[in-house]
């Protein structure tokens, strides 16, 4: 049998299909679809430091080839997570990594200081993404140096394995990368979502109540391959790849594109067990083509 474990900054994970922030609740929502065990990871939506109850209806459209949405970030907070949420998931049979999410570098800390404090979650996913409202709004994840900063500061507080989530809406992700791990990431997440909009032509009005908001799926996919590919040559950290994946070949041009793992992420939306099959795809992939371990297939693109 192939062997799917991947070992990433230290953390054994079974296979390297996991499940993407904002996209698979808590995972909670899925015991009733699949074995949650069957997967490498999940990674649960954003946690803040207080109650945010999201951007105003609607915040979703669908795509040609995709969805946009402008959720907000919708969540009860820190404490709400630690007391309610976390007894319910702390022992499932996979992974559980908390997406943290915030508005200035104050409430990254806080939040990442109360989630080192949870025995069962053994690492974080810094959402960097975020608007910094004491710059105006402008994301953490566009300028270099503020990358670094808010990565630093977490690091101070965090034990644990830090990740980072990269924003795409930029000129440079090599640079974006190598600022996060000059901060201390352990591990890069990327990419989120393309910044994008769409209009209703017979009420000429945008569709989102944001006007504009983050487009995922299959749209994205050949950008998310490009910038995986070119943060792997560019940092020494290991990568968990997203953006557009629906299948086992899609997670497979991942992992030759450099990613250790994967984030399966709107296709839940399509079908709840895709994650499962992916690992089976996965698995089957190996099978026919002789490969022992899937650390073999990291990075393993052949382009001369």
């Amino acid at each position: 049998m192939p062997d799917l474990s991947i070992h990433i900054a230290g953390l054994h994970f079974k296979n390297p299909v996991t499940t993407a922030s904002g996209t698979y609740g808590y995972g909670d929502e899925f015991r009733d679809f699949m074995d949650l065990g069957k997967l490498g990871g999940i990674f649960v939506k954003a946690v803040t430091g207080k109650n945010r109850d999201g951007n105003a209806y609607p915040r979703m459209a669908e795509t040609p080839s995709g969805m946009l949405n402008s959720v907000g970030l919708q969540n009860k907070g820190v404490d709400h997570f630690c007391h309610e949420i976390y007894p319910k998931i702390k022992d499932f049979n996979t992974h559980i990594i908390v997406n943290v999410s915030g508005s200035t570098v104050e409430e990254y800390v806080e939040v990442a200081e109360r989630i080192n404090e949870l025995d069962n979650v053994p690492a974080i996913e810094l959402n960097i993404s975020c608007p910094n409202v004491k710059l105006g709004g402008m994301a953490f994840g566009t300028v270099p140096a503020m990358a670094t900063e808010v990565t630093a500061e977490v690091r101070k507080v965090y034990k644990k394995v830090l990740m980072v989530k990269l924003s795409p809406n930029v000129t440079s992700i090599t640079d974006l990368a190598k600022a996060a791990v000059d901060g201390g990431a352990d591990v890069i997440t990327l990419i989120n979502t393309l910044l994008g909009m769409a209009i209703d032509v017979e009420r000429r009005r945008p569709i989102l109540s944001t006007i504009t908001g983050g487009l995922s799926g299959p749209a994205i996919k050949p950008v998310a391959l490009r910038m995986v590919w070119q943060v792997h040559k560019a940092v020494h950290v290991p990568i968990i790849g997203l953006g557009g994946i629906m299948n086992a070949t899609d997670a497979i041009e991942f992992l030759l594109a450099g990613a250790s793992a994967v984030q399966v992420g709107t296709a839940n939306f399509i079908d709840p067990t895709v994650s499962v099959k992916i690992v089976d795809g996965i698995e089957a992939y190996m099978t026919r083509h002789k490969v022992k371990s899937v650390s073999e297939l990291i990075g393993a693109l052949r382009t001369e």
